[in-house]
């Protein structure tokens, strides 16, 4: 077993201050490791960083046959509870007979200001659709329709969610040692890095994979290029750092600093872990493997804010930086 790498240091002055360590996989869909970092065999839950997979039922079952991108993209997503999450998440569920007390995630203050003022102003108290994590459980209620199960689609036991292990399992190439679970109340399974990008490569490419699962991943992974924004929210890094791709990369994130990432030009898969779970790593990290793999550009300002962000005294003066660590940055060398 390998130990974790230092990926990311934080410099105050010229003084390294703080250390981050992890691991990371850089993967092909044959489940070739082209690089890694730390141990790949390291288990970890993926948390909300897989909800691509966790959709795959939804797609290939045909229960989502008549669904939009931008819903694909909000069943993938981990919003901040936006009005432009919020609302269509709202119609789904109407169009289905169904509301706010049909999901399972529970509730959660939107992180979007403009929603938390809304609410405030109207003496409104926030929904479960505000929930980060609402459009994955409206595909899990439009899963639940075809196959049955009952309204509880969130236990282990039911349909819906043998239906997200076994595909959880067979995208990752190895059976899952458990789960937990997270923190919308449905399951999350273990596995290893390797597992993980290599779930992301063949989500890439997918070819090989059956008919319906691999236009189940195509329509996936295109919805989510297509619609950042809708994956996470103004300001967030997995939907700033998609658009500076340009449309070409699909990027997610998952809570405890988890990174993974889809490169279809590539036909790669990125998947990533801070041990101490800090997000200021992680999105350090995920910015510097997409850079070596030339999926974006270090000077664009958006990868600037993640790769290279200041730290400020509490006068705005900038008095150091958290940057990726030498060894794992190499001058930016090309993967």
């Amino acid at each position: 077993m390998n130990d974790a790498e230092v990926m990311v240091e934080v410099f105050r002055g010229t003084v390294p201050e703080s250390r981050h360590r992890g691991h990371a996989v850089i993967c092909d869909a044959r489940g070739e490791i082209r690089a890694s970092w730390g141990d790949p065999e390291r288990v970890i839950l993926p948390r909300s960083s897989c909800k691509m997979l966790q959709a795959l039922p939804l797609v290939e079952s045909g229960a989502g046959a008549g669904l939009t991108s931008e819903q694909l993209a909000l069943a993938s997503a981990s919003h901040i509870g936006a009005a432009m999450h919020v609302a269509p998440v709202r119609r789904w569920l109407e169009a289905m007979g169904l509301g706010d007390a049909d999901l399972r995630c529970g509730t959660q203050v939107p992180d979007d200001r403009a929603e938390r003022g809304r609410l405030r102003e109207a003496f409104e108290s926030p929904a479960r659709v505000h929930n980060t994590c609402s459009g994955k459980h409206a595909g899990f209620l439009t899963l639940g329709r075809r196959l049955g199960g009952g309204p509880e689609y969130v236990d282990p036991d039911h349909p819906v969610q043998r239906a997200v292990r076994a595909a959880f399992e067979e995208m990752c190439g190895l059976e899952s040692p458990g789960f937990g679970i997270d923190g919308c109340s449905a399951p999350t399974y273990a596995t290893t890095l390797h597992g993980l990008a290599r779930a992301m490569a063949r989500m890439a490419d997918p070819r090989g994979l059956g008919q319906a699962r691999e236009a189940a991943a195509g329509r996936l992974v295109a919805a989510m290029r297509a619609h950042p924004l809708l994956v996470a929210g103004e300001g967030q890094a997995c939907s700033e750092l998609m658009a500076a791709t340009g449309g070409r990369v699909a990027i997610k994130y998952g809570a405890e600093a988890v990174y993974v990432a889809i490169l279809p030009d590539q036909g790669l898969g990125v998947a990533l872990k801070i041990e101490d779970g800090a997000r200021r790593a992680n999105e350090c990290a995920i910015a510097a493997l997409l850079v070596r793999l030339g999926a974006l550009e270090a000077g664009d300002p958006a990868v600037a804010r993640r790769l290279t962000p200041p730290v400020t005294s509490r006068r705005g003066e900038i008095v150091g930086s958290v940057r990726p660590a030498e060894g794992f940055w190499a001058e930016g060398a090309a993967l």
